[in-house]
């Protein structure tokens, strides 16, 4: 096995700066830091995490826990987020340990004890609840949290979230200058603070264009493939709509099945937009309209808050992370 002479050799800087560079105990420069990072992989070196978790009193483990389903792509969306928590954390000698709430408070509950009896240095989560209450009453205050993706009510703390309000609206927007007065709206259930801001500014996007909105062109529920297909269904065939706006990515395709099974062609037909931008969007015939949100970067945000309060011992600020979203416009419109 190889030793952290053997890294500092191959990276030419001495075993004291490999050390500082694993451990954080001093300033490294980043060229520095790069060249030990990569001597670690190339020998494929693992720092000695029990040791180094007795002399620190760390146990080199960040949680993660996210709402995935496992039959649907909203999993693309937090896997991606979880990527760009990993490509850091790694970087910085912690493992990554990933907790599923699979969109179930009870669930989040126990995984959250389950961290807590595992000492883990930090929390990464994307809440299911639409209220803080009960994340106050089961973290152990013993560890930094960050939430990810949605703000419960009443939560103040360190937070990185998109905003999907803005692009929403311009998407909606331009639907309405192509002409089109009836649109059809799908979302998951709301409660959330994604779904429920989504749905804000469809209702902006009418207000400011002095058009009535019909609720019975809002469709709402279970954020799966199924539901986008169903609600689609009732759309066109009961509303007479002539576009639909998806508000999550799993129901953006079972709604694109519908259209498909039913050969409406999109835009003539129906115009559509989606959530989340992913390689099969832009090949589709025609390529689909998107909201493309920053779940990379949301990651790295969240696990560039949590460290640095890890590190540095930083006491609680609650930074408030918004990055923008972005409407890319195809010819599905």
């Amino acid at each position: 096995m190889a030793s952290i002479k053997d890294v500092a050799k191959v990276a030419k800087v001495s075993t004291a700066t490999v050390s500082h560079v694993i451990n954080g105990t001093r300033y490294v420069a980043k060229e520095t830091k790069d060249k030990v990072f990569l001597a670690m992989k190339e020998l494929d070196y693992k720092p000695n995490l029990v040791a180094k978790s007795l002399r620190s009193r760390k146990s080199m483990i960040i949680g993660l826990i996210v709402p995935m389903q496992y039959t649907d792509t909203s999993n693309f969306f937090f896997m991606s987020i979880a990527n760009g928590i990993e490509t850091i954390v790694k970087q910085q000698g912690y493992n990554l340990i990933l907790g599923n709430s699979h969109e179930n408070i009870q669930t989040e509950i126990e995984q959250i004890k389950l961290f807590n009896s595992q000492l883990i240095d930090g929390l990464i989560i994307a809440p299911t609840a639409d209220n803080v209450e009960p994340y106050l009453e089961h973290f152990s205050g013993e560890y930094p949290v960050v939430f990810i993706d949605r703000k419960p009510v009443g939560y103040n703390g360190d937070l990185v979230i998109a905003d999907s309000y803005s692009s929403t609206l311009e998407a909606i927007t331009l639907l309405m200058k192509k002409d089109h007065k009836k649109i059809g709206f799908i979302t998951g259930q709301l409660g959330i603070s994604t779904s429920d801001e989504r749905l804000a500014a469809y209702k902006k996007a009418y207000e400011q264009n002095d058009l009535p909105i019909d609720n019975l062109c809002i469709k709402e529920g279970e954020s799966c493939f199924d539901g986008g297909y169903k609600f689609a269904e009732e759309l066109v065939e009961n509303q007479n709509i002539t576009a639909i706006f998806v508000a999550n990515n799993v129901m953006t395709m079972g709604a694109l099945r519908y259209l498909n099974e039913n050969h409406l062609k999109v835009p003539d037909d129906i115009a559509i937009i989606g959530f989340d931008d992913y390689d099969w969007m832009k090949i589709t015939s025609p390529p689909i309209s998107v909201i493309k949100q920053p779940s990379f970067e949301m990651g790295e945000e969240a696990v560039r808050i949590l460290l640095e309060r890890i590190e540095n011992g930083k006491e609680y600020e609650g930074e408030q992370v918004l990055l923008p979203s972005e409407f890319i416009s195809r010819k599905s419109v």
